[in-house]
């Protein structure tokens, strides 16, 4: 009698269902893989920081004045701040600053009181009088961007002869940093991908794909030079001072996950 295994027809029936059992395995060994990244959350990573700076020279100052005017009443008031004001707008202007570079910061008109005067016996408790109206005040903060730089000194001078009753807050920027903050966020990537193929060397993977980007937020900052903050009364001598711009960077940092294999 003929083997089982030895006829032809049942040669190819058993080469048949070992093929299919091996596609099974196969089968049932990449649904367990994929079960257990899903189980894990997913495939092995590994995430690397990085972070790129970019240095530039301010462009534009700015600073800020305030005039300080009282009457007897509102409108009077009103009109000698007004008068002050524009003296100090006109002479901004004949500078050389445009008008959109000068903005009102605040605009506030209070009345102001005194209180009665009041005869009290001596060694005895005496009140406050009462309040009596004695006027109005109105204080009208400016904010002034200088764009030549080599004119700031000249012109917070200036506004100061010119009647404000304090400057403060020079300081320098630059004007539009969307480039400075685009560039220092690709050096910031390229730093990340370059440590990534470091680690990944180190443990023996190899980078398969990007999975997840965070960039942290943060603005520019000055650097390496002077922020001036003044506050110089108008009545004092006014000479016009050294500002030095210094520079301002741009520190972009950025958190990059890869999936390896």
């Amino acid at each position: 009698m003929q083997n089982f295994f030895e006829t032809k027809p049942n040669q190819l029936l058993i080469s048949l269902v070992l093929l299919m059992a091996v596609v099974a395995l196969g089968a049932y060994a990449y649904l367990a893989f994929k079960q257990a990244e899903n189980l894990w959350g997913g495939p092995t990573t590994i995430t690397v920081s990085g972070e790129g700076e970019m240095v530039a020279v301010p462009d534009v100052g700015q600073f800020s004045f305030a005039v300080e005017a009282k009457g007897d009443d509102a409108a009077t008031a009103q009109s000698v701040s007004a008068g002050q004001i524009n003296e100090i707008l006109t002479y901004l202007i004949g500078e050389g600053v445009e008008e959109k570079d000068i903005k009102t910061e605040s605009y506030n008109l209070f009345p102001r009181y005194r209180y009665e005067e009041r005869i009290c016996p001596v060694g005895s408790f005496c009140p406050s009088g009462d309040p009596i109206m004695d006027g109005f005040t109105v204080s009208q903060s400016i904010q002034v961007k200088v764009r030549d730089l080599t004119e700031a000194g000249a012109l917070i001078a200036g506004v100061g002869e010119r009647g404000a009753t304090n400057l403060s807050g020079l300081n320098f920027a630059v004007d539009d940093t969307s480039k400075m903050e685009a560039d220092a966020q690709a050096l910031a990537i390229a730093d990340a991908q370059a440590k990534a193929v470091v680690l990944a060397q180190a443990l023996g993977v190899r980078i398969e794909r990007m999975t997840g980007f965070y960039a942290e937020e943060n603005g520019p900052m000055p650097y390496g030079g002077v922020r001036d903050e003044m506050m110089l009364e108008a009545k004092s001598v006014m000479v016009a001072p050294e500002v030095p711009a210094g520079e301002q960077k741009m520190i972009k940092r950025v958190n990059v996950t890869f999936a390896v294999k």
